[in-house]
């Protein structure tokens, strides 16, 4: 069962956001009392008795202080970090959307990764042999090149794969064919299941999502007769798909872009949704009737070949977030900031900000259509039964929760009272972890099952009301409405926005993100309003635009939770940038270059796969 790559990176990084939580009990974020009124002015003697005064950087080297020595070289760092984020957030994830489709230009890209990583690495090196070391310990360097190090452990595995290929394709007697060499044996396409369609990516007729539905494929020939009757929902002939407008033609096809669509009555026996009834696998009289000897291994190499690739797939994907991490601490490094009794409001706002940035990402490309194959596109799931994202907030949120739980009193002695920021930061992550149990219960199918169970147990079923579907699954039942994940997003978003700050400024500027969150809750709210309306009963993608919306407060606010650290607050108010709609101005900017950059990447994998894929569904 496939889970989204991407959000199993976010599942990991909120662990690690757990494991780096504020530890605040007797630190800079533990001198003021919340029955206070914030300050309006800057008060440097206050802020000097808890906090040790800021060194100079490498940023104050290359643009504030004169250079007497010849150390300032700005032009270099330029080059590093633009050649790294060329690396990680250009070349890499098309690198990722090209092996998707098993281009011939996926080498290029690779290449062209390594190619940007050799090019910003040696900016670096130029760069701290010609400037003095101004961040001692810093561990940004030796985190970059275990990153590169994985890069290359996952080329090695593409490596060995190719040879592996070049090594049974000499083996065999095939006769020598160059396209059919290229094709099969260099671009390894005989692996890759057969996209269809004609417009949307990821909706493939793929390989079944489990034993069952391999042996019931099996069952049945590829005729045209067996075709028609194993696949209810193809009802038009391969004649009326030569005629038509291209919308017609779109929508036939996706009437037919997947061979096992499930009846959803709660009394079918045949459904593999119902409430009461699950389809039990063949009996091994049948195995041997249907299926040679050879089935059972096939099967087995089926459902390994697809662990392996949904593992190769997160590994690879989590590139992406750990070039994002890079880019937190080589800003954090060249500013000389986090240091000291700094670091743990500095861990705790940047990684948990990271993370709501990154999910906004995430749920943009859900709106766009990513993730559609499983269902996560607001559509209707085309086969099998994934793991549906709601169910994976849900983990992540409790695996949050359940962590942070215990962390918050890292920081004080045996014996020592809770403090009041102990006691609230406790009760959210108290309610990240049974909010998320809640969620992920709800999400559970042997819990729905329980609680259709209680109301169907003492009703008589009739043959009228079968008739009258009283006894059917409602239509709301075909996808999932989990308000939990929104409900804990904005309840913390809310709770944010009151929470207590030394200065003005800071109060507003975790208003701003805190009522971003908020809005977000409230947006996922009404999608859940509008499709518990009227559910989504096609394959394709719905698009809901308060999606859209959501996604950009979720983002938005992820990134102005990073700004909200309490030693950038202060640099903004020593330099006069104290303003906050100059910080909105700046997020919201660097928000909607972050969105355009996901739609060039989403829309790149979808071209592909068009340009790869024939336009046909095959049932062979």
């Amino acid at each position: 069962m496939a889970i989204s790559p991407l959000l199993v990176v976010l599942s990991i990084a909120a662990a690690a956001s757990a494991a780096a939580s504020q530890i605040v009990a007797r630190d800079g974020h533990g001198h003021h009392h919340s029955n206070a009124a914030p300050l309006l002015v800057l008060n440097e003697t206050e802020v000097t008795m808890y906090h040790s005064p800021t060194p100079p950087s490498y940023f104050t080297i290359d643009w504030d202080d004169p250079d007497p020595q010849g150390a300032r070289h700005p032009g270099l760092m330029i080059a590093h970090g633009l050649f790294m984020m060329l690396a990680f957030f250009v070349a890499l994830p098309a690198g990722i959307a090209l092996r998707s489709v098993k281009h011939a230009w996926h080498g290029v890209a690779v290449l062209a990764f390594y190619a940007c990583c050799a090019l910003g690495c040696a900016s670096s090196m130029l760069y701290r042999k010609m400037t003095p070391n101004m961040y001692e310990g810093a561990v940004h360097g030796r985190q970059g090149y275990f990153i590169l190090l994985f890069a290359v452990s996952l080329s090695a595995i593409d490596i060995l794969n190719l040879v592996r290929r070049l090594v049974t394709f000499f083996r065999s007697s095939e006769k020598f064919e160059l396209y059919s060499f290229w094709h099969n044996t260099i671009l390894g396409r005989d692996l890759l299941p057969q996209s269809t369609g004609p417009e949307y990516t990821g909706l493939t007729a793929a390989e079944p999502e489990s034993i069952d539905d391999e042996f019931a494929e099996s069952k049945l020939p590829p005729s045209p007769t067996n075709v028609q009757s194993h696949h209810p929902l193809r009802r038009q002939s391969d004649s009326e798909d030569q005629g038509g407008s291209q919308h017609e033609q779109t929508a036939r096809w996706a009437n037919r872009v997947h061979t096992h669509r499930r009846d959803y009555s709660v009394y079918s026996a045949a459904s593999d949704r119902t409430l009461f009834a699950t389809r039990s696998p063949p009996s091994e009289e049948t195995l041997q009737d249907d299926e040679p000897h050879h089935a059972i291994p096939k099967i087995k190499e089926r459902l390994y070949k697809r662990v392996a690739s949904v593992a190769f797939a997160t590994a690879e994907r989590a590139l992406v977030f750990a070039g994002l991490a890079q880019v937190l601490t080589g800003i954090v490094i060249y500013t000389g900031g986090c240091r000291e009794n700094y670091v743990n409001g500095c861990l705790a706002h940047l990684i948990k900000g990271a993370i709501f940035w990154s999910y906004g990402l995430v749920t943009f490309a859900r709106f766009l259509g990513s993730f559609s194959e499983l269902g996560w596109a607001w559509n209707r799931a085309p086969s099998g039964h994934p793991v549906s994202a709601e169910f994976v907030e849900s983990l992540v949120i409790f695996i949050y929760g359940i962590t942070n739980t215990w962390m918050e009193r890292f920081g004080a002695n045996p014996g020592d009272p809770y403090t009041t920021k102990q006691i609230q930061h406790i009760g959210i992550a108290v309610m990240f972890w049974f909010a998320g149990l809640v969620g992920m219960g709800i999400e559970s199918r042997m819990v729905r099952r329980w609680l259709a169970s209680s109301t169907m147990a003492g009703v008589k079923v009739t043959t009228r009301l079968r008739e009258e579907g009283a006894i059917a699954e409602p239509p709301s039942y075909r996808a999932s409405f989990n308000p939990f994940p929104a409900l804990v997003i904005g309840v913390t978003g809310a709770a944010m926005a009151a929470h207590f700050q030394t200065y003005l400024f800071q109060v507003q500027i975790h208003q701003l993100w805190g009522n971003l969150l908020l809005g977000f809750s409230v947006l996922r709210c009404l999608t859940y309003f509008f499709l518990w309306l009227s559910p989504p009963t096609s394959v394709l993608p719905s698009r809901p635009p308060t999606e859209a919306l959501g996604s950009f407060f979720l983002a938005c606010g992820g990134l102005e939770f990073m700004f909200s650290t309490e030693e950038l607050t202060i640099a903004a108010m020593r330099r006069g940038r104290d303003d906050v709609m100059m910080f909105l101005n700046v997020g919201v900017a660097i928000t909607c270059l972050a969105f355009c950059w996901t739609l060039c990447v989403v829309a790149f994998k979808g071209w592909l796969k068009m340009r790869s894929v024939k336009p046909s569904v095959e049932y062979a």
